[in-house]
């Protein structure tokens, strides 16, 4: 008797990217339609929706150059809670962490199975946005980072859009 075939990439990605807008779906119907500061304190608590236990602390200590957030476990353990670093220059500007938090959110509920389509997927479900509006959101947060330089160029994704972005996979 054979194993069964391991499933491709393909449908891995689609299921995780399905269950991620789904998940960003409940976030949006259980919180408005605007995820603002408030919500995202809320949401905190919700086990329902993210996985572990999480918090914000506004240091820029364990983040990259370049990087606006990121979530760093607690323990060993999933279950021992994970903090979300977020740059402190977004301190002044709690409308817009929900957007950098929604994203990092992925990590906390998928682990290493994480990838930046299905942070894309999950946020931009969460906000009522297409994945190119919050990706784009995304871009010009990264981009306000204090020494980050806008990348002029059209159709090029701003130079701080790369940290943002590609910290899915800093796992």
């Amino acid at each position: 008797m054979s194993n069964p075939p391991h499933p491709s990439p393909t449908p891995a990605h689609d299921s995780l990217n399905s269950h991620a807008a789904a998940k960003g779906e409940e976030i949006r119907a259980k919180y408005g339609p605007r995820l603002g500061w408030t919500q995202l304190l809320q949401l905190q608590a919700d086990r329902a929706l993210i996985r572990y236990p999480w918090t914000i602390q506004f240091d820029s200590g364990p983040l990259e150059p370049g990087e606006c957030a990121h979530p760093v476990p607690c323990g060993d353990r999933p279950e021992d809670g994970y903090t979300l670093f977020v740059h402190p220059s977004f301190q002044t500007q709690l409308d817009r962490v929900a957007y950098l938090a929604l994203y990092q959110l992925v990590l906390i509920n998928y682990g290493p199975f994480a990838t930046p389509d299905a942070a894309e997927t999950f946020g931009a479900s969460a906000l009522g946005l297409s994945t190119d509006e919050y990706y784009q959101v995304l871009c010009e947060l990264a981009d306000a980072l204090p020494g980050q330089t806008p990348n002029p160029e059209q159709g090029a994704a701003p130079t701080g859009a790369a940290q943002t972005v590609t910290s899915a996979q800093r796992v």
